[in-house]
């Protein structure tokens, strides 16, 4: 074979259709882009969201309610029957349970869960932890020591104060107004 046998139009697919080459491509003129208007012309680009100036979904839907993401806190879990690894009397600590590969992540917090039963005496220090858990934790004789996570303060001072603002008193005043209404009506 020489390089004059070669055959240089074989290559995979199809060969680009080229456009505006005359009418009788029939592609010719306006190369397939229609008469006039902004994607005819180069460097027209497709934006999305873009609605030709009718007024776009976005705004058109009503916003409403509460999207609590940027606050959030996410927990590894563990459960019971996870604990009954670690040695009796042991303290169980985030760390020890990412050294073991037990929790993948340590994220946020760790919450201990009731699946499962425990089987040995075992101290946790743990940010959360459901009522069952404690309570097999506590009947085996180990102890539970709740972390502080950030935020718990902030947390707590506003479910106190909550039901404590101006809308409270006002509910507040307008029930001892109906009340005093009542007992005068019951008096006559």
């Amino acid at each position: 074979m020489n390089l004059h046998e070669l055959n240089h139009k074989i290559h995979g697919g199809p060969e680009r259709f080229r456009t505006g080459r005359g009418q009788g491509s029939g592609n010719g003129k306006s190369a397939g882009r229609g008469t006039r208007g902004a994607r005819a012309k180069t460097g027209w680009k497709y934006k999305m969201f873009r609605e030709g100036g009718q007024m776009p979904i976005g705004r058109r839907i009503p916003k409403r309610g509460f999207n609590n993401n940027f606050f959030r806190k996410e927990f590894a879990f563990v459960n019971l029957r996870d604990l009954n690894q670690f040695d009796e009397g042991t303290t169980v600590t985030v760390e020890m349970l990412l050294a073991k590969n037990i929790v993948p992540h340590a994220l946020d917090g760790l919450k201990v869960l009731g699946h499962g039963t425990l089987e040995k005496k075992i101290n946790i220090k743990a940010h959360r932890i459901s009522a069952p858990a404690r309570k097999a934790i506590e009947e085996k004789g180990g102890t539970v020591e709740i972390l502080k996570l950030e935020g718990d303060d902030t947390r707590k001072a506003w479910k106190a104060k909550r039901g404590q603002g101006k809308t409270a008193v006002r509910r507040n005043a307008a029930k001892a107004r109906a009340q005093a209404r009542k007992s005068a009506q019951a008096k006559k």
